[in-house]
């Protein structure tokens, strides 16, 4: 059975994992679009609950929803504004997002709208439900795991559909109604730019328009609320932190080698790890230290603080380093074990952020500071190197941090746990545009050719 890596610590302490799961990563979600009947234009509210597949909990329902408003409309009430037409706008147009529109019986709800124009109260209630039936179905369709290849490292994080109730609760809060439904507010804020270049055509060829497309898909995983959080886009090589829903801070970041591409994951950063070890990978064993113990001596092992050991437990037996085998280790017809103690040459750097996780990959601080600088950071074993990674624990802890008097791989707790979403955006907007990045990690290539990239032949599970 063949494993991949663990990256950045060796095989302490996390798990291997099979190569498999690990090809899963792949393309947008390309799933057979939904077979409906045929459309009724005379369809009820509660018919079209039905067949749009809303979630039908006791208690959160639309029923409850207008049970609790006592029959107040929610889209045709004075304050709504042009919400309603908005919506039927977005349910037309749902193939952008890879949905069937019919699904939301969009002419349904324009005739039960022109009813409702006569001012009816019967006739107003009515369209008002089917727009609410709509609308649920749809956030519930978005806010599934797009199946683009993210981890879920901790299940919590995997998008999941909220009731039609709690929808709904949270449109009837928004400030404004139909700022909430044009900017998509139940999505992540990408999102609804990304979404809004496709429709208004901003791409130059095909090309374009499928990445885009395939992109809107990898975002369907980031969260939506006003938590805090951290996103990382490994194609742009850039870190976000996001705080109360808003991007308040951002940094570069160096991130894994096309032969050792950092995954997309989502986890809970847990604690800092001061002073921490690194365990060599034993594949860089050679490219990272033998080939330089050859140049230099062994002067340079010690110099830089390596150990061999026995095995990868916290205290483990240290062997003698001089009897290493270097020739037969660059052969590959020996492996060994080796570790870099905690120091100013220690490639961990002084401080890494752990969400521990089967692919061993974690952000960490790093001593060669030279790497930021470059316009293209792919130069790590999967691992996030921080620019600043000081900024970033006095973001995560809202305090100063020091290694300084800590001893080796001494643990921090975060007092909550923050997420941290690791993602492959290669379109992202940019003011008026977008910003295309190279498919470096052959992502996209991968993905799309098993599709016609069009999001329109995407549908939610």
């Amino acid at each position: 059975m063949e494993y991949l890596r663990n990256w950045c610590t060796g095989r302490w302490p996390v798990h291997s994992f099979h190569r498999a799961g690990f090809h899963r990563i792949g393309g947008a979600a390309a799933a057979l679009m939904l077979g409906l009947a045929p459309f009724v234009l005379a369809i009820p509210a509660s018919a079209a609950a039905q067949t749009m597949g809303v979630p039908s909990k006791s208690g959160q329902g639309v029923a409850d929803f207008y049970r609790l408003r006592k029959d107040a409309p929610l889209w045709l009430a004075p304050a709504a504004g042009d919400s309603a037409q908005k919506l039927v706008t977005l349910l037309d147009s749902a193939n952008f997002d890879g949905l069937d529109p019919q699904k939301y019986h969009v002419e349904a709800i324009r005739a039960a709208l022109d009813s409702a124009a006569t001012g009816k109260r019967k006739n107003v209630l009515r369209a008002d439900k089917l727009l609410s039936e709509a609308f649920a179905a749809y956030v519930a369709d978005l806010r599934q795991d797009p199946g683009v290849g993210i981890s879920y490292v901790d299940p919590q994080l995997r998008p999941t559909p909220p009731s039609a109730l709690a929808a709904l609760l949270q449109a009837a809060n928004a400030p404004s109604l139909a700022a909430y439904v044009g900017d998509i507010g139940w999505m992540h804020p990408l999102y609804g730019e990304l979404r809004q270049a496709l429709t208004d055509h901003k791409y130059s060829d095909d090309e374009s328009r499928r990445r885009i497309a395939l992109n809107m898909q990898r975002v369907r995983a980031l969260p939506a609320g006003k938590e805090r959080y951290i996103v990382v886009n490994a194609a742009q090589q850039r870190l976000y932190m996001y705080d109360a829903g808003k991007l308040v801070d951002s940094m570069v970041v160096v991130v894994g080698k096309p032969k050792y591409p950092t995954p997309m994951l989502a986890a809970y950063i847990r604690y800092a790890a001061l002073n921490p070890y690194w365990y060599v990978p034993t594949d860089l064993a050679w490219d990272d230290v033998g080939q330089f113990v050859e140049k230099q001596g062994f002067g340079y092992f010690e110099k830089m603080g390596y150990q061999q050991v026995a095995d990868w437990t916290r205290n483990p037996q240290i062997l003698d380093a001089t009897k290493i085998d270097w020739d037969a280790v660059r052969d590959g017809k020996a492996e060994v074990l080796l570790r870099q103690k905690p120091g100013p040459e220690n490639f961990m750097g002084r401080i890494k952020f752990m969400f521990p996780n089967e692919f061993g990959v974690y952000l960490h601080d790093n001593p060669r500071r030279n790497l930021f600088k470059e316009s293209v950071r792919y130069f790590s074993g999967g691992c996030v190197r921080l620019e600043d990674a000081w900024r970033l624990s006095r973001w995560l802890f809202g305090r100063e941090l020091t290694w300084e008097g800590a001893g080796p791989e001494e643990p921090v707790q975060l007092a909550q746990p923050v997420p941290v979403y690791i993602t492959y955006l290669t379109a992202m907007p940019d003011g008026q545009s977008i910003a295309y990045y190279d498919d470096v990690y052959g992502r996209d290539s991968s993905s799309l050719a098993g599709s016609d990239g069009n999001s329109s032949t995407v549908a939610a599970k």
